[in-house]
């Protein structure tokens, strides 16, 4: 196996958080499709993290943010950018990693067809 680029994954969580959860899975598996590694710390860190808490949201993004650094690019899923990807936008800036955005159409339009997720599902946070 071939290392390939690893790649930061933004798209939004708060709001409607089951379908934003969706959108973020369906990210992380077009990412794959692309021949990348995804890493979508918004799907990881709200398993231990209340993101209802500010503190404890704040400890989630400063920890995205550290694993950003390690990343080789930036791609920004949807149509709508959070507080948190903003900030997420402004420090791959500031380090100079690379982005790239992906509309819903772009995304939605491009996965593989029958991609199922078996086994899983979504909990509240």
């Amino acid at each position: 196996m071939t290392e390939s680029k690893l790649v930061y994954l933004a798209s939004p969580y708060a709001g409607d958080v089951q379908e934003n959860v969706k959108t973020a899975r369906r990210a992380c598996r077009y990412a794959m499709e692309q021949g990348v590694t995804p890493i979508a710390v918004h799907l990881i860190y709200p398993q231990f993290l209340n993101d209802g808490l500010p503190e404890e949201r704040e400890m989630g993004i400063q920890m995205g943010l550290r694993v950003l650094k390690a990343c080789d690019e930036l791609w920004v899923f949807g149509d709508h950018i959070s507080a948190g990807m903003q900030r997420e936008l402004e420090e791959a800036k500031r380090l100079g990693i690379p982005v790239k955005e992906i509309n819903s159409q772009e995304l939605n339009h491009n996965l593989k067809p029958n991609m199922q997720f078996s086994g899983m599902r979504f909990g509240g946070c």
